[in-house]
């Protein structure tokens, strides 16, 4: 499909493309050998006063979150 980059560095998603990836409106966008790839990408709300009530009845520490956090990023 022909896409046509406007002066200001805009590009329309052609129907076909955007009718199969309805949810998305925010996209990662990379340079790989020359070729653009466009991918998709999900948010989800966040509720931090939420995760914090769910640390705190879990009885979790900020040693023990600060240690989940080094696991994880360790993987």
């Amino acid at each position: 499909m022909l896409a046509k980059i406007t002066t200001k560095n805009q590009i329309t998603i052609p129907k076909k493309i955007i009718d199969q990836i309805p949810d998305a409106r925010y996209f990662d966008v990379e340079l790989d050998n020359g070729i653009v790839l466009l991918k998709p990408l999900r948010f989800y709300d966040t509720d931090l006063g939420q995760i914090r009530s769910n640390i705190n009845k879990l009885g979790l520490k900020e040693d023990c979150v600060a240690e989940a956090i080094k696991w994880a990023r360790s993987k």
